[in-house]
């Protein structure tokens, strides 16, 4: 059913009389939301299959996985709930069993301090996004006497200033699940301390809920105005640029991994933006590319990002560490983990011939199409759009180069990772392969799933317009057959290199004057991406610790730099230590007495009747 749907675009109705407050609850299965719906089920399935490798050494710990399932369930049941329901009250209220069952997920290791710290961070944030999401449904609903989705598409029609108002709010609160700068905070602190397959489900998956909410208003809106369309856009560019740029920096591989989120996020960003000024300036293949471009990389995000998710999770499950300054030499230890975290690492750098680079060079083609459309201050937008895109693109090179080289080559940097015997069980390398296998096979076939995935776009535009899709197909196939064909030789090579009678001789390399090679004398994950963070020092604060050596032979000296992202050391905690200040003044009236709560009471029963007296009279 769900995928004849996404085939077909028939939608499917099915009509819930609740009666009460809600009255009738529409839920809807059309192209887009069958397309979400595919995506949540799959790596739902692949999450829970590697869930039992991952949590063995828990429950052998004697720690109850049982109330974890429970909401794992929820938050599958949850997320298919929100890309189907039309109705706005439920929806607000499946949005928020959604955030409370991710927030008891994130919170699994609640014994530690730094785990609590960032759930009720991430559950603050939440609770933000739905109020930013209450105010528009709550204007949009009674101006339509209805909470069915299908009337609002006529009020937002009709008023193009209400209907900026609303998306900027719906923006707000989508866009705070989703991650966009700067509603984003919360992503690098929650997504680090989960369990790594709620650390996946939530990047490739739970984050996207968000970017079906703005697909969704963007549909009953129809044609946007341009202030929405290009504030979509450098939003999404900026977020783009500071995701990679965070990723690069960080020591933590999950972290890395959850900045990296912030960083697609603002690639499909791209991609609607771009098909937002499409459809503004009346040029349906401008749209067409931005937009599918867009569902091109939600899918392939959500296979690259699990997978890579999955195989961080392998390594601290051996490790039990997430700084790669303390890693190294992993992939002959764990050869299997190794070989998928590089397919996934090749995927989200957009190498050809793995799916990361079809969406990216669909929103590269929009852009390149939208520069011909006769506006100057279009062609500036968009050649920052390309400009970022291109930059983008360098540094995800550089930063995942540094992840796998710093993780699994060179010498172990630890006792621990010294002593490994063996990889992961096949309940977690089983799923990372799978998810391999997919983002092989969509970039050498992305004809196949081109054409899938051309009815989700229907949603947003009409697609009666579009000619000359068959040569986007064709350049498709030209690239990834030439892609492969270049991959399948360097393997060959190296096969046959491997396997040839010639005996290799092996030596190590030039040690500086050491006869001996030093597990010291190496790359670190810092020293790898420093030179290009010196470029860009107004965008991060340095914080150092340092312990100077202060005799001949010092007993410790010690040196760490760490990089505070500029919004939380600006702004968030500033608002932290205001608001700390602020309520400190009123401790005082917290003293434990009953008889001064009483009086408390009596005074604000007073004051309650004498301005309802006041303002009765007017």
């Amino acid at each position: 059913m769900i995928l004849d749907t996404l085939l077909t675009g028939y939608p499917v109705i099915k009509t819930i009389n609740a009666g009460g407050v809600f009255g009738k609850i529409n839920f809807v299965i059309d192209s887009l939301s069958a397309f979400f719906i595919l995506i949540i089920l799959m790596m739902g399935f692949l999450a829970l299959i590697y869930s039992k490798g991952y949590l063995k050494p828990y429950i052998q710990k004697g720690k109850s996985v049982v109330s974890h399932y429970i909401f794992f369930f929820m938050l599958i049941l949850s997320m298919l709930g929100v890309v189907t329901c039309q109705n706005a009250l439920f929806f607000l209220v499946i949005w928020e069993i959604m955030s409370l069952s991710s927030f008891f997920l994130v919170i699994f290791e609640n014994e530690e301090k730094e785990v609590l710290k960032a759930g009720v961070k991430y559950l603050i944030f939440m609770h933000i996004s739905v109020l930013f999401l209450i105010i528009p449904f709550a204007i949009l609903s009674i101006k339509a006497g209805s909470y069915d989705f299908n009337a609002f598409a006529p009020i937002l029609k009709e008023n193009t200033g209400l209907a900026n108002i609303i998306f900027m709010l719906f923006f707000t609160g989508f866009g705070i699940k989703a991650g966009f700068v700067p509603l984003h905070n919360w992503l690098p602190d929650a997504h680090p301390i989960a369990p790594s397959h709620i650390s996946a489900i939530m990047s490739g998956v739970m984050i996207k809920t968000g970017i079906y909410g703005i697909l969704r208003i963007l549909s009953l809106i129809g044609t946007p105005s341009k202030f929405i369309a290009y504030f979509v856009l450098i939003i999404s560019v900026i977020s783009a640029i500071y995701g990679i740029l965070y990723a690069l920096i960080q020591s933590d591989i999950k972290k890395m991994l959850a900045y990296s989120s912030i960083e697609n996020i603002g690639i499909i960003g791209i991609g609607i933006g771009v098909g937002m000024l499409g459809l503004m300036h009346g040029q349906p293949i401008v749209a067409f590319l931005g937009f599918i471009g867009a569902i091109f990389h939600i899918l392939n995000h959500s296979i690259f990002k699990n997978l890579l998710f999955f195989g961080a999770g392998a390594v601290y499950l051996k490790n039990h560490t997430k700084n790669m300054e303390l890693l190294g030499g992993l992939i002959k230890k764990m050869p299997a983990t190794g070989a998928l975290f590089l397919i996934g690492a090749a995927a989200i750098c957009a190498l050809p011939p793995f799916n990361g680079f079809i969406g990216e060079f669909l929103i590269y083609f929009g852009i390149l199409k939208g520069l011909s459309i006769s506006s100057f201050f279009n062609f500036l937008i968009l050649i920052f759009a390309i400009s970022g895109l291109a930059f983008v693109g360098t540094m995800a090179l550089i930063c995942f180069t540094k992840a796998f080289s710093i993780t699994f080559l060179g010498h172990s940097r630890s006792e621990k990772a010294e002593s490994i015997q063996n990889d992961v069980s096949k309940t977690m390398t089983i799923p990372m392969g799978i998810l391999a296998v997919l983002a092989l096979l969509i970039g050498l076939f992305p004809e196949v799933m081109f054409e899938i995935l051309i009815m989700p776009v229907e949603t947003l535009m009409d697609l009666s317009a579009i000619t000359g899709v068959e040569e986007f197909i064709g350049i498709l196939q030209i690239i990834a057959l030439s892609a492969f064909m270049v991959f399948s030789i360097i393997l060959l090579l190296e096969y046959l290199i491997k396997f040839s009678n010639k005996k290799v001789e092996k030596t190590s390399t030039w040690g500086c004057g050491y006869h001996k090679e030093l597990k010291r004398a190496q790359y670190t994950a810092s020293s790898y991406a420093g030179p290009f963070l010196s470029m860009l020092k107004p965008l991060f604060k340095k914080v150092y610790d340092v312990e100077r050596p202060k005799k001949l032979f010092p007993k410790s000296a010690h040196f760490s730099l760490k990089i505070e992202d500029i919004e939380e050391a600006y702004v968030i905690n500033p608002l932290l230590k205001f608001d700390e200040w602020f309520l400190s003044k009123f401790e005082k009236l917290q003293n434990g007495n009953l008889q001064d709560y009483l009086k408390y009471g009596l005074v604000f029963l007073i004051i309650s009747i004498a301005g309802s007296f006041f303002f009765g009279g007017f």
